[in-house]
């Protein structure tokens, strides 16, 4: 099985690389890793001697100190055992490559850096220094250490300080995979002690809280702090721990941590009051304690920490495969690369045409419904009125009325009525045409492998448009020709076949009495009418197979081929400029590729882990 320093330590490098890479989750649902990972935060009011448990526990002198809020930031404190001989240092996230070997320099850092963010006052801030310390006089534990908790604002601070404080505090202890370390002062009454109220509401079954006493050397004579050590003032159910801090006189002779944790351990083991519990007292006690329960909870916590590693690993190679993959630097992979994106958008584009996408049957409905329409609104009635004959069958007799048939008034009547058919013919075209348009613009924003490039998307664009252009007037001439032909060469067989009026000799003639009559005029618009409607069926056949084989079949056959011919032409840095990305989606890229090396690095380490020997 794994050994517990193992797992720690596994656990306290997943927590630094998730740190490192600010992973927050991103757009996922599921808890981040770094929320996932137990820790101990310590939680106390302010000079309640947490700076002194802390370094107590590292061995070290380094924390600031001071009256009122000393911590202002939350400490992110990072603890890895080194083989002994090995020079003990401090590492800072934020100066990853200065090693701190003067722990001085430590306490000047943690100072600076509180202030850059908040100013030389009094203020707070959520946001934590990441410290790690490496020696061999510690245990591997991660602590963090958090402003301490107040009743009342000081001077400097803002009214709402005490709510700010408390706020971020639970922030960090409502979490079910935080281990609260409360302290509270011997010398005072433990039921008004801030850190014991605070975990009692966020954990009132005490599972996750250890109960710290500080200044136990400072109590009043003749009185202990027995009933609390021995759990019988204030029961919980992990073992209360007492501890001695540095005197304010060691301090000032920088007596180091090393003499300082040997007086401790002779308080316990020579006094009167704690001699029995003893070996479960002081600060190195508490450390071991503190390491071997994270070791505990880490264990108890694998299975869910394992699953939420899998399901983010599968979310972020979803989004990864979502987003693509890096562009090629070279011409001829990018090149390649623009063909992919190009075929990608013109598989849907035709998937729209075909019936696999929504719109291809308004266009259908172009030569179903609006044509039709067009047609029959054509003003048929008003050029074929009983006037309107008698005035072109006149003017085309000119000075000599006709013989028998009006030959060119027929004509006449005809070819103004054919004209009317332009109209609807011109109308198709353009209604294709914009439903075309619209199938390109739906198709490059639903190819999810354009929406890196930008540019790209704009160039495809304006390459189909300038062919559906070309595909338009092809598609005009050819309908506006159709109609033409119409009328430059009428079905002769349609007026042969026209019953003639009869004499009562019988012979087909006209009375040359009637002729101008006004059911003479009747029959000719009659005639015309219907001659003008068999026109009409064919048109509403024959201009929609124009309209699709000019502008639809070459839309699906040759929409970017101009485009195409073009690509070719262009030089590797004309291509990468078409291959410009998103800066956004570079940087989700980016980050999704960091965040998924974390992931899968942390599944392996905690794998290697569970599975030694």
């Amino acid at each position: 099985m794994a050994t517990m320093e193992s797992l720690i330590v596994t656990v306290n490098r997943i927590q630094r690389a998730c740190t490192v890479l600010g992973d927050h989750g991103g757009d996922t649902n599921l808890p981040t890793l770094w929320e996932a990972l137990p820790s101990v935060v310590v939680v106390g009011g302010q000079s309640s001697g947490k700076s002194s448990v802390l370094e107590s526990i590292v061995g070290r002198d380094f924390l600031p100190r001071g009256s009122g809020i000393v911590t202002r930031r939350p400490l992110v404190l990072q603890l890895h055992k080194t083989e002994r001989g090995l020079q003990e240092y401090g590492e800072f996230l934020h100066l990853p490559k200065k090693k701190f070997t003067d722990f001085s320099m430590v306490r000047k850092e943690i100072q600076d850096e509180t202030d850059r963010m908040t100013g030389k006052s009094k203020q707070i801030s959520p946001v934590p220094i990441h410290l790690s310390i490496y020696s061999p006089n510690v245990v591997n534990l991660t602590l963090i250490d958090l402003p301490g908790l107040t009743k009342v604002a000081v001077e400097g601070q803002p009214e709402s300080i005490v709510q700010d404080i408390e706020i971020m505090v639970r922030s960090y202890v409502e979490k079910p995979n935080c281990i609260i370390l409360a302290i509270t002062p011997a010398n005072q009454d433990i039921a008004t002690s801030d850190a014991m109220k605070l975990s009692r509401e966020v954990d009132p079954t005490g599972e996750r809280t250890f109960g710290v006493l500080t200044k136990l050397d400072l109590m009043d004579k003749g009185t202990n702090a027995i009933d609390v050590l021995e759990g019988r003032a204030y029961p919980l159910q992990h073992p209360w721990v007492g501890i001695v801090n540095r005197s304010q006189a060691d301090i000032k002779k920088n007596v180091d941590m090393i003499a300082s944790r040997r007086k401790e351990r002779e308080f316990f083991a020579s006094g009167p009051d704690y001699g029995h519990l003893a070996s479960k007292m002081g600060s190195e006690y508490l450390a071991k304690v503190l390491s071997k329960h994270l070791e505990s909870v880490i264990r108890a916590r694998l299975p869910g920490i394992t699953s939420l590693i899998n399901k983010s690993i599968e979310e972020l190679e979803a989004e990864l495969s979502h987003l693509g993959r890096s562009v090629a630097v070279d011409a001829g992979a990018q090149l390649y690369t623009i063909l992919e994106l190009c075929r990608a958008f013109d598989r849907i584009f035709k998937e729209h045409l075909d019936g696999g996408r929504p719109g291809g049957d308004r266009i259908y409905g172009v030569f179903d419904h609006q044509l039709p329409a067009a047609l029959r609104k054509l003003p048929f009635d008003r050029h074929l009125s009983l006037q309107n004959i008698r005035k072109v069958v006149s003017e085309a007799d000119g000075y000599q009325p006709h013989l028998i048939a009006p030959e060119q008034g027929y004509r006449r009547l005809i070819d103004g009525a054919l004209n009317y058919f332009r109209g609807p013919a011109e109308a198709s075209v353009d209604a294709v045409h914009f439903l075309l348009k619209e199938l390109v613009r739906r198709s490059i924003a639903e190819t999810q492998e354009l929406k890196r490039f930008p540019t790209l998307q704009a160039e495809i664009a304006a390459a189909a448009s300038e062919a559906l252009e070309r595909f338009r007037e092809e598609s005009k001439k050819t309908t506006l020709r159709m109609v033409d032909m119409e009328s430059s060469y009428l079905t002769v067989d349609f007026f042969r076949k026209l019953p003639q009026e009869v004499e009562k000799g019988g012979n087909p003639t006209s009375s040359s009495v009637d002729r101008y009559a006004e059911s003479h005029f009747r029959r000719i618009g009659s005639n015309v009418y219907s001659y003008v409607g068999m026109v009409s069926d064919t048109l509403r056949n024959t201009i929609p197979k124009a309209v699709v084989y000019c502008q639809v079949r070459e839309a699906k056959q040759s929409l970017l081929d101009h485009f195409y011919i073009q690509l070719g032409k262009k030089e590797g840095k004309q291509l990468a400029q078409l291959l410009d990305e998103d800066p956004a989606l570079m940087e989700r890229r980016q980050q999704c590729v960091k965040r998924l090396e974390l992931y899968k690095s942390a599944r392996d380490e905690i794998d290697s882990v569970l599975w030694a020997r």
